[in-house]
């Protein structure tokens, strides 16, 4: 499958054009942040450490692709912040900055002597996000926070996988991504605020543990009402029936959700069982739910004894909502990905084009740019020092 290809456009400009981030974050979350503002026009400028960004060192067979991914349309400036000629030239980059990110431990800003009072006091309208795995404050402030675990202090390991088996971990920085994606999410709120006039600078407290926990929606009100804790039920819902995975003749296998009574009637027509829909124990959602077993078998019987493309094909045409369970190579080799453009090819000097995820969301009068591809470490050392009257020499270990 081809994909259409994405070439870089220094000259590009996006909605967030006029808006300056300094990203001092490490690893995903703030990278991810960092990105969905990068992808419509910010000028994004990493601040990395001498030894770089700890997310350049993910790599697949030696070679960096989640950095190529979340580190497109971003600058990288490298100051060595124990040196203070590094550090007056970040406080001169705070003087033109919109956005400041950090994720440090609680505390460490402080230390560093960037406290967020200190960065109000010389840039009043400056945006602070301050991103970390629980919060500024509370009994767990100080505790390391990476998204595994607030993934399982979330309650959402426990919800995830089978129940006789152990809780599942999302096997992909989950925790991070959502988090990434509010922090992106209240910096363009702050931004509107200060636009507005309603207010200047401010700080976001972004924790990685409140956002996961937003996952869950109202499990916190139904364990209030009704005691309960909701067990771990594989792919299968809690809340609705018939929705599972089902394993096909040919060993593949789809995903079905029923979740409507026209649906679920539709299926139980489909797999030949119409009786089920006049049945008390199927007759309503709450019923299904209740005897899930008994409806999964059923649905799984009929899976079971057909080909994968003439189970979707027979579900599609009756209007039942299924899909196939793809794996990254299934997406990559399936026209609607390439079409609709959710994978494109980004230009790359190492492999000519790499494909990425598209710039989401897609907006009709002010989409987002492909600008820069991911830098290299302190690749704009020279050029972002001289726009702030700094001799890249006067600063160690300034230019690469």
């Amino acid at each position: 499958m081809s994909f259409e290809t994405r070439r870089f456009d220094p000259a590009a400009r996006g909605p967030l054009e006029s808006i300056r981030v300094l990203d001092l974050s490490r690893l995903m979350a703030g990278n991810m942040l960092s990105l969905q503002l990068a992808d419509f026009g910010a000028d994004v400028i990493k601040i990395e450490p001498p030894e770089g960004d700890p997310l350049r060192a993910w790599k697949d067979d030696g070679h960096s692709l989640f950095w190529k991914t979340y580190g497109r349309n971003k600058r990288s400036v490298m100051l060595n912040l124990r040196e203070p000629q590094a550090m007056d030239a970040l406080w001169r980059l705070v003087e033109t900055a919109d956005v400041f990110i950090e994720n440090f431990r609680p505390g460490t800003l402080e230390k560093m002597g960037l406290a967020p009072e200190k960065l109000l006091a010389r840039n009043p309208d400056l945006i602070v996000v301050r991103i970390s795995g629980f919060g500024q404050t509370g009994p767990y402030a100080h505790l390391p926070g990476f998204g595994t675990i607030v993934e399982a202090m979330s309650g959402f390991a426990d919800r995830t996988g089978f129940p006789d088996r152990e809780p599942v971990l999302p096997p992909l920085a989950l925790a991070d991504m959502i988090a990434g994606i509010y922090g992106a999410s209240a910096t363009i709120m702050a931004l509107y605020a200060r636009q507005g006039g309603t207010a200047r600078g401010q700080v976001i407290d972004l924790s990685l543990l409140e956002p996961m926990f937003s996952v869950l929606g109202p499990e916190a009100a139904i364990h209030a009402v009704t005691g309960k804790i909701k067990q771990r039920s594989g792919s299968a819902s809690n809340t609705a029936s018939p929705r599972n995975v089902y394993l096909c003749a040919d060993g593949k296998y789809l995903a079905l959700s029923g979740s409507t009574p026209a649906v679920a009637k539709r299926i139980f027509e489909i797999i030949g069982r119409p009786e089920m829909i006049g049945d008390p124990r199927f007759a309503t959602n709450s019923d299904r739910v209740k005897n899930r077993a008994l409806v999964d078998e059923a649905i799984g019987n009929w899976f079971a004894t057909r080909e994968s493309a003439e189970a979707l094909e027979t579900m599609r045409a009756a209007g039942a909502t299924v899909g196939p369970v793809y794996n990254i190579a299934d997406a990559m080799a399936d026209s609607h990905f390439a079409e609709r453009e959710i994978i494109v090819a980004a230009e790359d000097d190492e492999f000519g084009t790499l494909p990425m995820h598209n710039i989401v969301p897609r907006m009709s009068g002010t989409p987002g740019v492909w600008r820069l591809p991911a830098p290299e470490l302190g690749q704009h050392n020279d050029e972002i020092l001289r726009e702030i009257g700094v001799e890249p020499r006067a600063v160690e270990g300034g230019s690469k």
